[in-house]
Formats: structure tokens, C-alpha cells, sequence
């Protein structure tokens, strides 16, 4: 017994699945290479981070160094880290979306 979609359905619904996981891992890759900039204390901390979660600078203001208060620069340093990562989260999510029409696609991601 044939399926609704006739002979060649299930080839074709197979190509499409190949071509939509082609697209995904193009923009998996273009979005692991971008970057993205976290700040804290209104500009004094600049952390940047790749798409694939490392760190891959961080600015400081001198006068932040100059207050002597570590405490206050460390709280700082973490809350501009997890600003550039939650940016690259949510931007991964928002284009993986548009490449699968926010069809979740378990163990792709």
C-alpha cells in the first residue's frame, strides 16, 4: 500500500530533512564565529565572547581599577560575561528559529 504522498514521498520528505540539517549546521557555524559584547556598571566592563561560548576579550576602565574595590569589579566582570553570553544565547535561538520555523529538532542543538 502506497503512503499519501505517493511513491517518491518518503524520498523526498528525506532530500528536504538533508537540506533543512545542511542549513542548520551553515548557520551553527556562522553563528559560532560571530561575536557578541556584554557590558556592566555602565560601560566600565566590556566582556566579548565567540558564538561557541569562549571569552575572547575584556576591557576594563581604569577608574574602576583605581577605586581599588576588587569585590565590586569581580561582580562586574561576571555580570558582563553573562550579558555577551545571554546576547549569544538569544540571538542563536532567534536564527535557528527562522531556519526550522520554530520546529525543535531533538539532539540538533
Amino acid at each position: 500500500m502506497k503512503g499519501r504522498n505517493g511513491p517518491g514521498g518518503m524520498q523526498n520528505l528525506m532530500r528536504q530533512a538533508n537540506q533543512l540539517q545542511l542549513k542548520i549546521k551553515k548557520v551553527q557555524e556562522d553563528l559560532a564565529e560571530r561575536s557578541y559584547e556584554g557590558t556592566a556598571g555602565g560601560g566600565a566592563v566590556t566582556v566579548t565572547v565567540k558564538g561557541e561560548h569562549t571569552v575572547t576579550g575584556l576591557k576594563i576602565n581604569e577608574d574602576v581599577v583605581k577605586a581599588g574595590d576588587t569585590e565590586m569589579l569581580q561582580d562586574m566582570i561576571i555580570a558582563a560575561a553573562n550579558d555577551a553570553l545571554k546576547k549569544a544565547r538569544d540571538t542563536q535561538a532567534a536564527e535557528m528559529e527562522k531556519v526550522t520555523g520554530g520546529f525543535n529538532f531533538p539532539g540538533m542543538f
